[in-house]
């Protein structure tokens, strides 16, 4: 079946999790573990809400968040979500077979997949390369010359990040684009050359879209994220602005593309941005529990079986290591959701192969029992299961398979 994203609903059944936890459990009986399912009225809550918080700006839908086509395909059917950003060319080649308007968010050295892209016109049409380096422009001309390929789109990354006196930088380390004269240097330097077009703009300012403002027990430093993300909101807003007018003398730009899940609102606010990437937003990670401004339902969620029991205190799951990337901690790890309390042991953590677990709903757990976990980020949930049961009122009601499911595995 295609899914319906546009529907809404005022019931939200996550908000009781002694009876929505249970009623996945219920309706995924039939499906062995370990298994992933994605609450189609969560989704829907999700889609509904990134749509109000951007307030009329476009989405363009972050692809690594999600990682399942039959879920990208239903949110591009929702008016208002407009384009996909994509995290490699080949992924973004294979969604082009059905899809337009991708952008890959991320610099490409992919000597095939530039081959293959090349020779297309109708792929070169829809695809669109990031770039912050001439030297990358170097690469794509090494495998096919400008006379012998299709004229190539081409994005400009901005940093985004923040470079306070004292503090030193703050964001994730992309681009080396920082400065409006930056960002005008290089689009001067890529109208210079033969096969190519800057037809779009990009900037992800990870220091405020992904860090949430309210770390658990840490008072202190969720003063100290407030103060900085309200800082470089306002030092990032004028500085793209001036580096898209910048950039607009040289090329007729399509887009100006930036945010993230966490950032809609002040991104929205940028007036120098045309559509927002959002992704992580509509599976919900438990990453996004320790923002304030909002809270995505827990839509897309795993469950492990019981498959031993070390002592009456403790038992055993079958697998669990789902680790997020980015700094280990803590926080990194899946989070055990149902039954309530519930916690790793220690000195073992999320395992490769079986997860000890203890607390006091560890004593009534039993060889076959199933236990909930929610992966901290999004996307990354895809990358360890075929497919996604998805689930609408107590029934599965269709099966749809994930990037590995179709066999594919593009990082």
């Amino acid at each position: 079946m295609n899914i319906d994203l546009s529907v809404r609903s005022d019931a939200s059944p996550w908000l009781s999790p002694d009876r929505y936890w249970p009623a996945l459990t219920e309706a995924t009986a039939a499906q062995d573990t370990p298994i992933a399912a994605l609450h189609l009225g969560a989704l829907r809550h999700n889609t509904g809400d990134l749509l109000s918080r951007a307030a009329g700006s476009p989405i363009r839908v972050a692809t690594k968040s999600i990682r399942v086509r039959g879920v990208i395909e239903a949110i591009l059917a929702v008016p208002g979500f407009d384009g996909l950003l994509a995290y490699t060319l080949a992924e973004a080649l294979w969604l082009a077979e059905t899809m337009t308007d991708i952008v890959v968010g991320y610099p490409t050295a992919e000597a095939g997949a530039i081959r293959t892209l090349g020779r297309s016109p109708e792929l070169a049409s829809r695809v669109t390369l990031m770039v912050d380096s001439l030297d990358q422009l170097d690469v794509i001309d090494a495998v096919l010359p400008p006379g012998r390929r299709e004229r190539i789109r081409l994005c400009l990354e901005l940093d985004s990040g923040w470079k306070p006196p004292l503090i030193g930088r703050l964001g994730v380390r992309r681009s080396p684009l920082h400065t409006v004269r930056d960002a005008r240097s290089l689009a001067e330097g890529i109208a210079a050359r033969a096969g190519f077009r800057l037809v779009g703009m990009m900037g992800y300012e990870a220091q405020i879209a992904g860090i949430g403002d309210m770390p658990v027990g840490k008072p202190l430093e969720a003063r100290f994220i407030r103060w900085m993300q309200g800082r470089s909101i306002a030092e990032l807003s004028a500085r793209r602005a001036a580096a898209v007018t910048a950039v607009r003398e040289i090329a007729e730009l399509e887009f100006v593309n930036g945010g993230g899940t966490g950032s809609l609102e002040s991104t929205h606010d940028d007036t120098s941005v045309t559509d927002i990437a959002a992704g992580s937003g509509f599976f919900g990670g438990h990453l996004f529990d320790t923002f304030s401004a909002f809270r995505p339902a827990p839509a897309a969620a795993f469950a492990l079986s019981v498959v031993r029991k070390p002592s009456a205190a403790t038992a055993t799951l079958l697998g669990g290591g789902w680790i997020a990337s980015g700094p280990t901690g803590s926080d990194r790890t899946p989070r055990l959701v149902w039954p309530e309390g519930l916690a790793f042991v220690p000195r073992e953590m999320a395992g490769e192969v079986q997860t000890p677990i203890t607390g006091a709903a560890a004593a009534r757990l039993r060889a076959g029992d199933r236990v909930w976990l929610r992966h901290t980020k999004s996307g990354e949930l895809s990358e360890h299961v075929n497919e996604f049961a998805v689930v609408d009122d107590g029934l599965v009601v269709d099966l749809l398979p994930t990037y590995r499911g179709e066999g594919k595995a593009f990082l």
